[in-house]
């Protein structure tokens, strides 16, 4: 079964702006629970009105004094994440946290957006990068804002084929999603490279969960398939394996390590400490060795600012 969770102390959030992409679910709900809890005013940036006024109640009946705002955007559009980024905008409150969370796992056939893109290339990766990119001016008035992206051990697996970043010339489920959280943990550290260098104030870092049990591994490869069916019982049997899984409330604490901990620094990755980083306590995590590629981050910059048309 999953391993219980480990306390990370948070600091006082009073007065703080944060948003949290995918936050109706999973890592994201967790991560927006705790950031309310110690104080911070938090938009859940989601894609299902429904779903996420849903959550919003069942929040404030657990927390009824939480500071909750919702706002639409799909991750998967560049023209919703405009849309999302202008109304933000308008508001004029500074971002101090933005947790670049929302994504999808693994679909068993390739999918494409209707800006053209793979599914998990611009909904795990390049939506998030044109989010941060149009969110700049409220971040940078911040002074001292943290963006936080979501990557995940399958990173370790991604590769940046820059001919087919698109999987057009073959798909493969996980080497296409293992490319999408390659790409956010490069730009985490890209974009805390350019912040130093140009003074932005911007703290950005990476995270992932090790294996934590979210609704991701069975929405993504159980795309088209029965939600009862013999593949989902087996994805589910998984979760028996001792010391395999935790749960959500232990694997978001790296996340959340990144994004409050004043002990966080820029662009570093953090994960569980356990045996392979599968589980455990936030700790720093093993940075790919194709992460640490900064020409390759360079250049991935400049492509996803192509692709996406927004510029930092």
């Amino acid at each position: 079964m999953p391993r219980t969770t480990h306390f990370l102390d948070v600091p006082d959030l009073t007065g703080t702006h944060a948003i949290v992409t995918g936050a109706n679910s999973g890592l994201g709900r967790e991560l927006t629970r705790r950031l309310a809890l110690a104080g911070a005013d938090v938009v859940l940036a989601v894609r299902n009105e429904p779903k996420g006024e849903a959550e919003i109640m069942q929040l404030r009946s657990e927390m009824p004094h939480a500071r909750l705002g919702l706002r639409l955007v799909d991750l998967s559009s560049l023209a919703s994440v405009a849309r999302f980024a202008d109304a933000t905008i308008k508001d004029g409150r500074p971002v101090d946290i933005l947790i670049n969370n929302a994504g999808v796992m693994m679909p068993p056939k390739r999918e494409v957006t209707i800006d053209g893109f793979e599914l998990q290339f611009e909904a795990n990766y390049l939506g998030h990068f044109a989010l941060t990119a149009q969110l700049m001016p409220l971040l940078t008035k911040a002074k001292s804002a943290r963006v936080v992206n979501l990557s995940s051990i399958y990173a370790r697996a991604g590769r940046l084929d820059w001919d087919n970043l698109q999987s057009e010339k073959s798909y493969r489920p996980g080497r296409a999603y293992g490319l999408s959280k390659l790409a956010m943990l490069m730009f985490a550290r890209e974009l805390n490279r350019r912040s130093v260098a140009a003074g932005w104030g911007i703290l950005a870092a990476a995270a992932h969960p090790g294996a934590t049990i979210t609704n991701l591994q069975i929405a993504g490869p159980l795309r088209g398939h029965a939600p009862d069916g013999l593949r989902a019982r087996l994805v589910r049997q998984q979760y028996r394996v001792p010391g395999l899984f935790q749960n959500v409330d232990q694997g978001i604490l790296p996340a959340l390590f990144a994004a409050t901990s004043p002990f966080a620094t820029g662009g570093g990755y953090y994960g569980p400490s356990g045996f392979q980083e599968v589980t455990g306590g936030p700790a720093p995590a093993d940075v790919p060795k194709r992460a640490l590629n900064d020409a390759d981050s360079a250049r991935l910059w400049t492509v996803s600012e192509k692709l996406s048309d927004v510029q930092f």
